[in-house]
């Protein structure tokens, strides 16, 4: 019986390798039969078979071993990849998705694979063969054992390991001996293989064969050839913390006369015959990619996400501290002028807020995830979705290493699918449709990432139909939003903005794509409960872009504070304008209400106080005003006092409280009272009046 850290780790490992299918079957179909995308299918599908036969998954190794048949004979040119075969692949795919789910247990039902199995041998088949082995595949005579171990052990094991000497690494014969009364010898030769596979150690041999190891067919131990820029010590010490390995040992091969006394003469040898192509390290290879491989590894440990949220909860414990510290420092400081004791607690207090600060750079940047992990879902979307409509989309990804908190990311997955989804329904237009408007017929749908300062910019561009303001008009006229004259008023991009209006939809058919009327305004609340900003931009006839700006963490975040009577509040300064010294003498009324104009805008302005049914306290002659707002939507705040900017922890208000209009929120301040943080979102829907609890009055505590 496995245990459930062993089964963890073959899941998450599976998950990577599923990654690298879904990504190599698309560059399959746009690219062909690129020797390095059939090459890197095909060592991920041996990977799953084997792990997944060690572990008794009998249906996903039985499955994974026929996709590796079949990328053995696409690797030898036997047969060629079509969109037919393209689809097979990804349906297989889907059903080693659906036996994952099964061992998560995730579904209730057992996966049938003998419909998906019968169509990849079907492809064999095709191509003369019936050849079910893992290897290679071919219709001329078998080699004998001699001839096997010079194609695939002798000519090219000796051009890999000349080539990494010549480049500074080293090659190494490691004896690894198991306890003689250890049950599961396979699991300890998989943990072999997967340690040194962590450590950016490439294995080019092995005795016995890498089959019989998976099969746990050696006996008290076996061998392997392996490269690697770390030295002898260093591969002993990671091999020996296996459970169950008796002893290591790790002789560097310091010419390559070593190699053809040793392993070499052992392949030829009755008995001990070398790893087939494609076991262990797939042949014929170019040597520099074995380097590269080894340059690209990333020495990482897993851990619970559980640990980093307890971890950054703890961060955030201690900014509340630091700032109570720093506070305490300042009134001492005024207190008691230039004593050393408080030159001491000066000193204290900095160095302690540089660690504080340092820290929780660390964590946050332990909490951040490469954008990939949501960009890398939709390429396998968008071709089935261009092959329902009957369009063709080419989809271009930028900027997939930025990095963003994770919980970011699990809510901005969904929001981008929607949009991604209406740009293919909608803004792309028919092949025959774009050629008759002088364009290209197959539509490029663009999704880029970026940083910008503290944020995190993420654009879905298209290259279709674009967005008619005049259409948007007529349908709010339509849907009876606004009268003739409101609308007319309305300038192009406010136009744009009525598509985020709760029901708006220009669709003139319900799909079960896009198009129910419900979407853009979720979108855009969806976003904005993180602090985040969606704008829209379009020209009719060239195309859209909506572009989303993210804070790149939800945790703590920078705040204009503010006072209002005895009270402090937060702005999150994401959503922060600038501050005016108010002149009360600009203040206009208009229908019963104020505004003010700024370089000739006019905004509205609401009373802090009024909102939250507070006394204030400033004077006529000395009013101040913040100018918040999200996207396109501005208003002034006016304010008893700026205190000025501060990094603020994020604290829920909890269930006893439960949820509080205008309040998203709570933070400590340094002398420890509780400061409210503002709902900027739902503030700006109050004041505009376009959602649907206008007039409801908030309340704070």
């Amino acid at each position: 019986m496995f245990s459930s850290e062993e089964i963890q780790v073959f899941l998450d490992e599976l998950e990577e390798k599923i990654e690298i299918l879904n990504d190599g079957f698309l560059t399959l179909e746009r690219d062909g039969d690129n020797p390095e995308t059939v090459q890197e299918i095909f060592r991920a599908a041996h990977t799953v078979k084997g792990s997944s036969g060690i572990l008794g998954y009998n249906h996903m190794s039985s499955l994974t071993h026929e996709m590796e048949n079949l990328f053995s004979l696409l690797r030898d040119g036997r047969v060629h990849s079509t969109p037919h075969m393209v689809d097979v692949l990804l349906e297989s795919l889907d059903t080693l998705k659906m036996l994952r789910d099964e061992v998560t247990g995730e579904t209730g039902r057992t996966v049938d694979i003998g419909p998906v199995v019968e169509r990849l041998r079907g492809f064999r088949q095709q191509a003369g063969t019936g050849d079910d082995g893992g290897g290679m595949v071919g219709n001329g005579p078998a080699a004998g054992p001699e001839e096997t171990a010079k194609t695939a052990f002798s000519d090219a094991v000796l051009d890999v390991i000349r080539e990494a000497v010549d480049q500074g690494y080293g090659a190494y014969r490691v004896q690894v001996d198991i306890d003689p009364g250890c049950r599961m010898k396979s699991v300890r030769a998989f943990l072999v293989f997967q340690a040194l596979e962590k450590a950016g150690v490439q294995v080019i041999w092995s005795e016995p064969p890498v089959d019989e190891l998976e099969q746990g067919g050696f006996g008290a131990g076996f061998e392997l050839l392996a490269v690697s820029e770390e030295d002898a010590d260093r591969l002993r010490g990671i091999l020996s913390l296996i459970a169950e390995v008796n002893a290591v040992t790790v002789v560097p091969v310091t010419a390559l006369d070593e190699v053809g006394a040793g392993p070499v003469k052992a392949a030829s040898a009755p008995g001990a015959t070398p790893a087939p192509a494609g076991s262990v390290l797939d042949f014929p290879v170019k040597q520099a990619d074995l380097l590269n491989d080894h340059k690209k590894a990333v020495r990482t440990v897993r851990i619970d996400v559980r640990k980093l949220d307890s971890l950054m909860n703890l961060v955030g414990e201690l900014v509340i501290e630091r700032t109570r510290l720093e506070r305490f420092a300042d009134l001492m400081e005024l207190k008691y002028r230039s004593e050393e004791m408080i030159d001491t607690l000066n000193e204290i207090s900095n160095h302690l807020g540089q660690i504080t600060s340092d820290l929780q750079e660390e964590i946050m940047k332990a909490r951040m995830l490469p954008i990939a992990q949501v960009f890398n879902r939709f390429p396998r979307m968008i071709r089935d979705l261009a092959h329902k409509l009957g369009k063709e989309v080419d989809l271009v990804i930028e900027g997939r290493d930025t990095e963003l908190d994770r919980n970011v990311i699990e809510i901005v997955s969904d929001p981008l699918l929607h949009l991604i989804r209406n740009a293919v329904d909608h803004g792309l237009e028919m092949p025959e449709e774009r050629l008759a408007a002088g364009k290209p017929r197959t539509g490029t749908l663009t999704l880029r990432a970026f940083h910008q300062e503290s944020h995190i910019v993420i654009i879905v561009e298209d290259d279709g139909r674009g967005v008619d303001p005049d259409q948007l008009r007529a349908k709010a006229r339509q849907m009876q939003l606004f009268d003739d004259r409101t609308l007319g008023r309305l300038s192009d991009q406010e136009a744009m903005n009525l598509i985020f209006y709760a029901g708006f939809s220009t669709a003139a058919n319900v799909t079960d794509i896009s198009g129910r009327g419900v979407g853009m305004d979720v979108v855009k609340n969806q976003i904005e409960q993180i602090s985040g900003v969606v704008e829209m931009r379009s020209t009719p006839g060239q195309g859209t872009a909506i572009s989303i700006k993210l804070p790149l963490t939800l945790a703590i975040i920078r705040a204009l504070m503010v006072g209002l009577g005895s009270h402090v509040y937060a702005f999150p300064l994401s959503n922060v304008v600038e501050t005016i010294h108010l002149d009360p003498a600009a203040i206009r009324m208009i229908r019963d209400s104020e505004v003010v104009v700024v370089r000739g805008e006019v905004l509205s302005l609401v009373r802090l106080g009024r909102l939250f049914r507070q006394r204030e306290t400033g004077t006529a002659e000395k009013l101040y005003m913040v100018v918040i707002g999200t996207g396109p939507d501005r208003v002034g705040v006016v304010v008893d006092r700026l205190v000025g900017e501060q990094e603020i922890v994020i604290k829920s208000l909890g269930d006893f409280l439960g949820r509080i209009s205008g309040i998203s929120g709570a933070t400590i301040l340094g002398d420890g009272k509780v400061a409210l943080i503002v709902d900027v979102r739902a503030l700006l829907a109050e004041i505009s009046g376009l959602q649907a609890h206008q007039g409801r009055v908030y309340a704070a505590g």
